[in-house]
């Protein structure tokens, strides 16, 4: 009842995109960046994951991140910056040309409060010539983002924690375990059981109560996170894509949307015969029309 409500609140509240012919989306989330130590999931995937949006910044796509981006429960923003400079700037790029749109998730929560934003995003510390520079003021943050059609049919993207009571209503109360226990053991291993990545009878739940309200909400399509597990429905089964994670072992996964078809891609590295390794993109499920969902 209350994950129904909280996905409803989101849906009136979401920040509105167009949606058409000409519009080119990519959305990925669940980064987690960090400090690139021995508990960062994300730095094993750095380097696919700069590779990939510098191709889809080239295309003229805009990026959408679905929440979880930053690993603000285990560090603070300095290090994670520090160590992940050449993304930021990259995202820079996007925001330069508006063409960079947030939603928080959990682990990012702390981005539902503006200042905390302007404070994290808007400047940085340039170490090089010692001088304050512009990073991305006036990021844009919301619950959830949809894309909408000229005939009012809508696509709604949030991180899907909203199904997830634990790590939305307690979620300073998960930090705090993330923080002070799990961390420590993860380097050691030990899998954090507060995740829904980590834990598979959670991560069914969440998708049972997402799927409930998409029942109840006329199969509205939704496109979440949060679970790290990719989706992409057959016709005849209810609209609900995920778009997995970039911190797969051994690859990121996301969703793209362009010439109003939809299709889940990964990006990973591959040997050649000659023994050079390159990355590159492989299509998953898809392209399928996106009027076949909404």
């Amino acid at each position: 009842m209350y994950s129904e409500h909280r996905i409803t609140r989101a849906f009136k509240k979401a920040k509105k995109l167009p949606l058409h012919k000409e519009s080119k989306y990519i959305l990925f989330s669940d980064c987690h960046r960090g400090d690139n130590s021995f508990a960062d999931d994300f730095a094993r995937n750095r380097k696919i994951y700069h590779y990939a949006l510098s191709q889809y910044f080239q295309k003229e796509f805009t990026y959408i991140e679905l929440g979880d981006g930053d690993e603000l429960w285990e560090n603070k923003f300095e290090t994670i910056f520090n160590a992940n400079k050449d993304i930021y700037l990259l995202l820079q790029k996007f925001h330069q040309k508006n063409k960079l749109h947030f939603i928080w998730g959990n682990h990012d929560m702390d981005y539902k409060k503006p200042k905390n934003v302007t404070k994290n995003l808007s400047t940085y510390f340039d170490t090089i010539d010692g001088e304050e520079k512009e990073l991305m003021p006036n990021a844009s943050f919301s619950e959830a983002i949809k894309l909408v059609q000229n005939n009012g049919k809508s696509i709604l993207l949030l991180h899907g924690h909203q199904a997830d009571w634990f790590n939305y209503t307690f979620w300073r109360f998960s930090r705090f375990l993330v923080r002070v226990l799990w961390r420590p053991l993860q380097i050691h291993g030990v899998k954090d059981p507060t995740s829904p990545a980590q834990n598979f009878k959670g991560l069914i739940r969440v998708e049972r109560r997402l799927e409930k309200w998409i029942k109840n909400n006329n199969n509205q399509m939704i496109i979440t996170g949060h679970t790290h597990r990719p989706r992409f429905p057959s016709k005849n089964a209810l609209p609900h894509f995920n778009d997995g994670s970039c911190v797969h072992p051994r690859c990121i996964t996301g969703l793209e949307i362009e010439n109003n078809e939809i299709t889940l891609i990964k990006w990973h590295v591959v040997t050649n015969e000659d023994g050079t390794m390159q990355i590159t993109r492989t299509i998953l499920e898809g392209p399928k029309k996106i009027t076949n969902y909404i």
